[in-house]
């Protein structure tokens, strides 16, 4: 065979059998599919409610619903809701609040009751008689922070377990503006300091605190605020007071 003859062969062949093997190759790749990797499900973690909820509402006039039907009062409105919420859980509820009462008076009350700390919901709205009454502003100062470690005891000692409710501005009522005539920019500002001091010392402390003085200064404006007597909240008052706090009630009582 002639050399250079030869030489061209080899050369053919070595291209037919590169070009052959990466063919293999390629075929190799195509048909080898890459792993699938099953999606991972996220299961939502399941918040439960214990079986018995015991609640206890701690305050003055507008904790015991003056002026309204006993299931008016927000602490009764929120135990409705929760049973429509939970309908498995039995919910029980014991208010200790008088019409007038000073945070002096609430402790003297809650010390004369032999309370169980097994609460596991205790609410606190207080204070606007301290204002009313002209009482020092250093005596809310000092018994306030005494009423919220007596809730915190109270409430099986867990401070998750208390809500602190800011105090109604009576400024915007007919009873505010006929009957205190010229005196409402200072109820305003005295109530103002009072939930300053009391959303201050619970931020500082870890406690829940909600407001709930913006609703009550449309009292003005919507009439159907204010309860007959033209001083404390209506019902209707009292279910925007619920929407606002049932949503820090649900996880202050999940386990």
């Amino acid at each position: 065979m002639n050399p250079h003859f030869k030489q061209i062969v080899i050369v053919i062949l070595s291209i037919f059998l590169l070009s052959c093997s990466s063919d293999e190759t390629k075929s190799e790749i195509a048909v080898t599919p890459d792993p699938i990797i099953p999606p991972v499900t996220q299961v939502p973690p399941v918040n439960t409610v214990s079986k018995t909820v015991h609640y206890l509402a701690l305050g003055d006039s507008y904790t015991i619903g003056q002026s309204v039907c006993e299931t008016c009062r927000y602490p009764e409105q929120l135990k409705a809701s929760l049973k429509a919420i939970y309908p498995q859980t039995n919910f029980s509820l014991k208010v200790i609040a008088t019409t007038g009462w000073t945070t002096t008076n609430l402790i003297s009350a809650i010390n004369n009751q032999n309370l169980d700390a097994n609460y596991d919901l205790v609410t606190l709205l207080i204070g606007v008689n301290n204002q009313y009454q002209g009482k020092d502003f250093s005596i809310y100062e000092n018994e306030f922070p005494e009423l919220v470690k007596k809730a915190i005891t109270l409430a099986k000692g867990d401070k998750k377990n208390v809500i602190v409710i800011s105090i109604p501005d009576y400024a915007y009522t007919p009873f505010g503006t006929i009957q205190m005539q010229g005196q409402g920019t200072k109820i305003s500002t005295e109530i103002a300091q009072y939930n300053t001091f009391a959303e201050d010392y619970c931020k500082a402390n870890g406690v829940v605190f909600v407001s709930i003085t913006d609703i009550t200064q449309k009292g003005i404006e919507n009439p159907n605020l204010v309860a007959g007597d033209g001083l404390h909240p209506s019902k209707e008052a009292y279910t925007l007071f619920t929407d606002r706090i049932l949503p820090k009630v649900k996880i202050a009582i999940q386990d």
